[in-house]
């Protein structure tokens, strides 16, 4: 029995088209963690904050400088930022007062929109966050929530913070029916005690407001609520937004311990004691919110891969 030789030489024409033919993989998209350094890292949060309020979600901000989200919290605020790679865009943020920063601001963004008198007694502890958004072409794939998220745990644990607290939106663009439904949901199974209950300076009613069978509850509020977090009392109405703001709160000690180390391990490598700084009273920096004189801080790279494990990339006041 005899057997064909191999066949050698170059490739023949045919395969050689096939292959060409091939569809190349899609980049998969890259991102760096890093909090917010320089003025102008600020306005980059503060641009892409009107992209998505303004532009997108038609807010009416009240901002003294046109094309940014810009208002006087900023300046007490410590951004949190995630560029995507190579371009260095910034594609997400978020912002955190820490309580003794708030002190030196007079108050927090949340007493703007409830009266908080409940919670006087957690507040030397608790870290308010907020103006959350992630560019619309980064929605998808679980990584720049994923990195913030992981940012914030960072933050929370290197503060010594147990009490994580801010507003969370609910758009009512749509005559109210999501935000009824939203709140049928969490009055029935996420209201805090009542000792840590608020009360909206503008209340938005969903009396009266037809529902609409079954109600999904927006991926951001969905995430913090299977944190462990608790819906503090009735919504109030940001005019601005158009949207029914709840007041959310966690406390840390309710956290499903793995998914605290789900966060902490997205950003292991955070350096946070140049942002809080490293004595106390370190001086803050004019309109970063950051010590001056804090050396630079490294940012962390992060692949899309990241499981999307957070809780997902609504927005929020």
């Amino acid at each position: 029995m005899t057997t064909a030789p191999a066949r050698s030489g170059p490739v023949p024409a045919q395969s050689s088209r096939l292959s060409s033919n091939r569809r190349p993989e899609p980049r998969q998209p890259s991102y760096q963690l890093a909090f917010a350094r320089t003025p102008e890292d600020v306005e980059a949060a503060q641009r892409l904050r009107h992209q998505v309020f303004a532009d997108e979600m038609g807010a009416v901000l009240d901002s003294p400088l046109p094309g940014l989200d810009a208002d006087p919290f900023d300046e007490f605020c410590d951004h949190l930022l995630v560029r995507e790679q190579p371009s260095g865009e910034v594609v997400g943020t978020y912002r955190l007062l820490r309580p003794e920063q708030a002190r030196r601001a007079g108050r927090t963004y949340s007493d703007t929109e409830f009266d908080l008198a409940r919670l006087g007694g957690l507040r030397d502890g608790m870290v308010e966050v907020g103006r959350s958004c992630i560019a619309a072409a980064h929605r998808g794939n679980g990584a720049v929530i994923n990195l913030m998220w992981g940012g914030i745990a960072r933050y929370m644990t290197a503060t010594g913070n147990a009490w994580l607290a801010g507003c969370c939106s609910v758009p009512l663009s749509d005559g109210g029916t999501t935000a009824a439904g939203v709140w049928d949901a969490v009055s029935a199974k996420h209201l805090a005690p009542p000792q840590y209950r608020v009360a909206p300076l503008r209340p938005w009613s969903a009396e009266g407001v037809v529902r609409a069978g079954r109600t999904p509850i927006p991926a951001l509020l969905r995430g913090y609520l299977r944190l462990g977090a608790w819906v503090c009392g009735e919504p109030a109405y940001d005019p601005d937004f158009d949207v029914a703001d709840l007041y959310v709160l966690l406390s840390l000690e309710r956290t499903d311990p793995r998914y605290l180390r789900h966060f902490l391990a997205a950003a292991a490598d955070l350096p946070i004691s140049a942002i809080i700084g490293g004595t106390s009273g370190a001086p803050v920096g004019a309109s970063t919110g950051v010590p001056v004189g804090a050396p630079a801080i490294p940012a962390i790279p992060a692949q899309a891969t990241a499981p999307a494990a957070g809780p997902g990339t609504a927005t929020a006041a």
